[in-house]
């Protein structure tokens, strides 16, 4: 989880092409109020749902899914301020009673990705990772307060029926523009840029943050952005446990969703059950908006690429020379020719700039999810050299705008949600010009891609005007969680690296970190069976993992290895059917995850 916020990977790879065929079934809503109560409702033939607007989409008509809006303080300590509609939705529990353990919630991290989406699209492969026993819960998420449920334009375009991109769930929803148009020309205005782009990157960047923050506390009328902070949703998640009956949270958060879940153990150790928080962040990092950790194992995951297309050869990768140093100077020469030369792409979808600011995106988003995408910025990379950026291009071009006329209302995606928790978050940011590059430049001796996430949320938060006072702004410890929490981290996560997940460990005595032995971010990258296996045991039997824990990967970087296929057969029915379920959750979720890409920049 921004043109002034942080990394995303791209749109193309948003959802797989099984739920796009399957969403051209809609149903349309009346308005409803929220309810105080989980009081499900019977929609569609298989389906109990209830929402506050007027539409939303099946993407799977065979699962019986549930939803219901909740309603929750905007402000705990003092009710009076108003209230936020949750919408809340569940795989249900298919067992007596007595064999019922409750909800576990899932976050799919952002902040702004929608857990109503993410668990419509993956309810069922979460049943299957979770193994046999996971009917005995009911698989749970929700939209936090502020965010907005968002399918893209260019998926929007298959669903029959539909005209608007935006489909709202919960509310209060947090919009810095009155229409649609008027976003549209202020991205035209304030394009994402590195901030190593050019020499006027950063004042560019922070004059631009500066604007948009003021904007944003113009148009605050009703005065929410202060309450749409994480421990307002971490309390949130208490109230949803609570409504289901029970008193200790059970919770799977990745990314950003680790905060959410450290938070809600700093906040209340007594009403930990179970939390498992993979691709950890440095919450008391994201506090204090100082991000410079997150970028600790970036390089190192760039280096895997350059091993990684050595080590496969020129028929596995399009950008294979004999050594990884020659293919890290390849590269070098490369950027060095896009910085003086863009490349204009004309495509039938859309036409733009394959320019510097593109080429370290793309170098960036693959490091999200290198086994799947390693492959396609290798033939990017190599047709970029020939001239040719539509590879590139393609990968991380975004729908282009369409105006309804019909329509002077906003539809916002996430962006301003991503800013406002993020900012909303941190301390106060007061910094200079001056200040914010003397800090770029100190965390770019860290890596070379601060000029990303670490920068541009200094940049971003260095604009922002509104806080609540009271909001709980760490540390994120607990000497003693009424259960230990799991920890997952991989060996080069470009996010969310391995210190930031010992960081964390060492402020909750007692949790346990297993590492998953590949590049990406998240375990989610690549499938493991083993990360799987610990998974289970955690959630099902309250079993940790031995300290010190390190899972292999159950895939190969640009392809199969000379013995998969011998490997391959010998997996049981159960293992092929968590490796397909996993691939379904990569696929999703992981561009919910790497939203930050270009939201948080």
């Amino acid at each position: 989880m921004i043109s002034l916020s942080r990394p995303f990977l791209f749109s193309a790879i948003l959802l797989s092409h099984t739920l796009a065929a399957r969403a051209a079934d809609t149903f349309l809503w009346d308005r409803l109020t929220p309810s105080q109560d989980l009081e499900w409702v019977q929609c569609y033939s298989t389906f109990q749902c209830t929402r506050l607007e007027a539409r939303s989409i099946n993407l799977r008509h065979d699962i019986k899914f549930l939803k219901r809006f909740v309603q929750v303080p905007l402000d705990y300590s003092d009710p009076n301020v108003g209230t936020a509609a949750l919408a809340v939705i569940r795989l249900p529990a298919n067992v007596s009673e007595a064999q019922y353990r409750g909800p576990l919630l899932f976050n799919p991290g952002g902040p702004g990705g929608s857990g109503v989406d993410s668990l419509v699209a993956n309810g069922p492969s979460f049943q299957a990772v979770l193994g046999s026993q996971s009917n005995q819960y009911d698989i749970v998420s929700f939209d936090p307060r502020g965010e907005l449920s968002e399918y893209p334009l260019h998926l929007m375009s298959l669903l029959s029926g539909l005209d608007d991109p935006g489909v709202r769930y919960s509310t209060p929803i947090a919009v810095f523009f009155e229409t649609d148009a008027e976003r549209a020309l202020w991205n035209a205005a304030a394009p994402f840029a590195s901030l190593n782009a050019s020499s006027d990157a950063i004042p560019q960047a922070w004059g631009h943050a500066h604007l948009l923050g003021a904007i944003a506390a113009q148009r605050d009328t009703s005065q929410i952005l202060k309450y749409l902070t994480t421990d307002n949703v971490a309390r949130d998640m208490l109230q949803i446990t609570q409504k289901f009956g029970f008193e200790k949270l059970q919770y799977y958060g990745i990314s950003y969703g680790s905060v959410l879940g450290a938070t809600f153990a700093a906040m209340f150790p007594d009403k930990v059950d179970r939390i498992l928080i993979d691709g950890v962040l440095d919450s008391d990092a994201w506090f204090s908006a100082n991000l410079t950790i997150e970028v600790t194992d970036t390089d190192k995951a760039l280096q895997t690429f350059f091993d990684g297309c050595a080590a496969a050869g020129p028929d596995l990768c399009a950008f294979y020379k004999p050594t990884a140093v020659e293919i890290a100077d390849r590269l070098t020469a490369l950027t060095a020719s896009i910085r003086t030369q863009p490349i204009p792409v004309l495509t039938p979808a859309g036409y733009g700039l394959v320019d510097y600011s593109l080429l370290r995106l793309s170098l960036l988003g693959a490091l999200y999810h290198p086994f799947s995408l390693f492959p396609t910025l290798a033939r990017g990379l190599a047709a970029l050299e020939n001239g040719d950026g539509s590879i590139l291009y393609s990968i991380s071009q975004e729908p282009a705008f369409l105006c309804d006329c019909a329509n002077n209302t906003a539809s916002p995606p996430t962006d301003d949600s991503t800013v406002a928790i993020e900012c909303g978050d941190a301390i106060e940011v007061t910094d200079s010009i001056e200040e914010v590059t003397e800090f770029y430049q100190n965390a770019a001796k860290t890596s070379q891609f601060a000029e990303f996430s670490v920068g541009s949320t200094r940049v971003s938060c260095a604009g922002w005007k509104v806080y609540r006072e009271d909001r709980f702004k760490g540390p994120v410890a607990a000497a003693n969680t009424s259960f230990p929490l799991l920890l997952v981290t991989t060996t080069a996560d470009p996010d969310a690296p391995k210190a930031a997940a010992l960081k964390t460990q060492a402020g909750f005595p007692g949790s346990v970190l297993l590492t998953q032995d590949g590049p990406g971010h998240t375990s989610l990258s690549a499938p493991s069976l083993c990360t799987i296996g610990y998974f289970r045991q955690y959630f099902l039997n309250g079993i940790l993992p031995p300290p010190g824990t390190v899972c292999p990967v159950d895939a190969t970087l640009f392809g199969a290895s000379a013995n998969s296929t011998s490997k391959r057969a010998a997996l049981s029915a159960d293992e092929e059917e968590v490796l397909a379920a996993l691939k379904v959750i990569s696929d999703s979720v992981l561009p919910v995850i790497t939203r930050k890409m270009r939201r948080r920049n």
